[in-house]
């Protein structure tokens, strides 16, 4: 957070903020501006920086009156499927706050993986996002589409990859742009329950009844995974994160076998492709998998929620890779309560400056 001497600059910094003009929309995947704030690359891959790089989750929303504003005439997911508008949304935050933050992330959402696969995805005010055909059985997956003759996944979500590639040119190199997917426990805990849960335990229980199964549909979501991420730094994303939401639902023994193979699997199949983009993995909750997450995965960096003390997390995961006889850098992201938002500026300045 800036002091109260920087805060003059920082309105100076609003008073002069790029434009980001929107139009005319450039689908140019080739000549991309030239990057002119690397932080957030830099810190990704492990480099000594001169200040921690600044991004948000959920960095564009509802939040932003500009976003409410499109939201008045356009359905959420009409705002992910239609370039110019995921664009605009994307750059709001940078526009809004110029010089304060050091990425943009996309805007999109995880669960247009299970729309890709075929299933139907509703965001319903007051209530979030609802799947009517959940897969309540393991013979429903003979609903999804991923394995029918044709099925592409650049095809299906094609629209995001445009909105990366016009993102990266009206954001004329300001700041990195950040692609994501949802991992796969994450969206099979939707598609099983149509929609979030308190107990998930109806995804839960494929686990234990339907283990096969289980491994089944979670090794197909992570395959599609793998290849929109592959499709998505292609499209112009300069980092891409996994979003391991409902992570903190598994224990540790489930989480082993029903989580963390598959998001190896993830960050083995981009790196294979892109060993130069930084990778991020967020598997909220799961702080007793930090040791696993450093050294079985590719992930150059961990973020890592409130529940655990940073240094705490630091010691274990230099331990984890000096034990394993690994030598490569893992970085550690996060883990500033969203809650202290409600807490003032002087909480935030506080806890903010002692995250760092």
């Amino acid at each position: 957070m800036p002091s109260e001497a920087s805060a003059t600059v920082a309105q100076s910094a609003l008073d002069t903020k790029p434009v980001f003009n929107p139009t005319p929309l450039n689908f140019d995947t080739h000549n991309f501006p030239a990057l002119r704030n690397d932080l957030y690359l830099r810190t990704a891959r492990g480099e000594q920086t001169e200040r921690a790089p600044v991004w948000c989750m959920r960095q564009a929303g509802r939040y932003l009156p500009e976003f409410r504003a499109i939201r008045v005439e356009n359905e959420f997911f009409r705002v992910c499927r239609t370039p110019e508008l995921a664009t605009e949304v994307t750059v709001q935050p940078i526009r809004r706050y110029a010089e304060l933050l050091d990425a943009a992330i996309i805007f999109s959402d995880i669960l247009v993986i299970p729309q890709a696969m075929g299933l139907e995805v509703e965001m319903v005010p007051g209530k979030g996002p609802q799947l009517p055909q959940p897969l309540r059985t393991p013979a429903d997956m003979a609903r999804l589409t991923d394995q029918l003759p044709g099925f592409s996944v650049d095809t299906e979500l094609d629209y995001v990859y445009k909105a990366l590639t016009n993102t990266r040119h009206v954001l004329q190199g300001h700041v990195p742009l950040l692609g994501f997917v949802g991992a796969p426990w994450t969206l099979m805990a939707y598609m099983v329950e149509g929609g979030g849960s308190k107990t998930f335990a109806q995804a839960k229980a494929w686990l234990f009844a339907h283990p096969a199964a289980a491994h089944e549909l979670l090794g197909r979501i992570a395959d599609v995974a793998a290849t929109f991420l592959i499709g998505q730094v292609r499209a112009g994303a300069q980092a891409v994160q996994v979003f391991e939401s409902w992570a903190g639902e598994l224990g540790p023994r489930d989480f082993a076998e029903f989580s963390l193979p598959y998001l190896a699997r993830i960050a083995a199949r981009v790196k294979a492709v892109w060993p130069d983009v930084p990778m991020t993995v967020f598997a909220k909750g799961a702080h007793y998998a930090l040791e696993q997450l450093a050294t079985e995965t590719a992930f150059d960096v961990i973020s890592i929620d409130w529940t655990i003390d940073p240094a705490v997390a630091r010691t274990r995961v230099d331990r984890a890779l000096e034990a394993a006889g690994q030598r490569r850098t893992v970085v550690l992201q996060g883990n500033l309560d969203p809650t202290l938002l409600f807490g003032g500026p002087d909480a935030i300045r506080q806890r903010t400056q002692e995250m760092c």
